[in-house]
């Protein structure tokens, strides 16, 4: 009678990346970490009522007491916070050759991308005040997608 080993194939879905890839999806799984430390600290604090700590920005309160800063009564950093979360495990799930998370990667992106650029315009013409917890997250968010381009160049 012959052993029948198990003989482990490779799933249908993975694929080789080159190495070059694996570290720009590692890169974002680090920016996105610290997005989501920052979008955490803030959906923390909204939810709980406690006063920020801005280092005596008054801008810093305006943005953040804004009607703005909250969707359907939940803190509009609460979904940031899913997103940078979905970012990093989408990018981990990424970098070990899972080619279809790579679609739900570039839509996340992209979608933070977009809400991004209105959350600026907001900040800048319509509240005329700037929250630094909102620059640090837009520029994760411009760090994300430069990296995201920077992956699909050949």
């Amino acid at each position: 009678m012959k052993n029948k080993r198990a003989i482990s194939k490779p799933a249908a879905d993975t694929i080789a990346i080159p190495p070059s890839q694996i570290v720009i999806y590692s890169i974002v799984a680090l920016i996105s970490l610290a997005g989501l430390a920052d979008a955490t600290y803030l959906a923390v604090q909204a939810l709980t009522g406690e006063t920020m700590v801005c280092g005596g920005s008054p801008d810093c309160f305006k943005v953040l007491g804004s009607p703005y800063a909250r969707i359907g009564g939940l803190p509009l950093a609460l979904v940031g916070a899913v997103a940078y979360f979905s970012v990093f495990s989408f990018a981990i799930l990424a970098a070990f050759g899972y080619a279809r998370v790579r679609r739900f990667l570039l839509f996340t992106v992209w979608s933070m991308f977009a809400v991004t650029l209105w959350l600026l315009y907001t900040q800048a013409f319509i509240l005329h005040a700037f929250c630094r917890y909102c620059l640090f997250s837009a520029a994760m968010v411009f760090l994300l997608a430069g990296l995201i381009v920077a992956s699909r160049s050949p």
